[in-house]
């Protein structure tokens, strides 16, 4: 692997925000991934790193995954994406089946989305829903942990435990 030259990276940090991080420190003492592998980032200066927020739980299997990439691969060259808005995808709904497979009832439904953040805020959302559709709809006290992340949407920001996030 090659040395980053950081002098060819722009670090005014006027163009990035980068969440959770403070822009003085990082500008001091800039750390770069430039490449991961299983477990391991590997950053700008040769040093191997152990992932322990699994690329921040996008990749719970690990980095650069032969198999994972070739499936992501396949599926590429014939749909990279398609919403779910009056449409759907053939996958998706085999997906949803063999994953409720596994839970208890009443859980018997799928929502599938895109980022844990768009997660909690849909979840919020929909228990919102839920007690309107039962009549209920001034149940709306939504509860968080204290000192909790749960994720940079509006919804997670809100019941997260993190006040100087909101």
């Amino acid at each position: 692997m090659s040395q980053l030259d950081h002098n060819l990276v722009p670090n005014d940090l006027e163009s990035y925000w980068m969440p959770f991080t403070a822009s003085r420190d990082f500008k001091d003492n800039p750390r770069f991934i430039v490449s991961a592998d299983g477990m391991y980032y590997h950053d700008s200066d040769d040093n191997k790193l152990l992932d322990v927020s699994a690329g921040l739980w996008c990749v719970n299997a690990g980095h650069h995954r032969p198999t994972i990439n070739a499936a992501i691969a396949d599926q590429l060259s014939k749909l990279d994406f398609a919403h779910s808005f009056n449409s759907g995808h053939p996958y998706a709904f085999n997906f949803a089946s063999r994953l409720v497979a596994h839970f208890p009832d009443p859980l018997n439904h799928v929502f599938l989305t895109n980022s844990g953040s768009e997660s909690v805020d849909t979840a919020l959302k929909i228990a919102l829903a839920y007690h309107q559709h039962k009549g209920k709809g001034s149940k709306q006290r939504l509860i968080g942990r204290e000192r909790a992340y749960h994720g940079m949407g509006f919804g997670g920001i809100s019941v997260g435990g993190l006040v100087k996030n909101r």
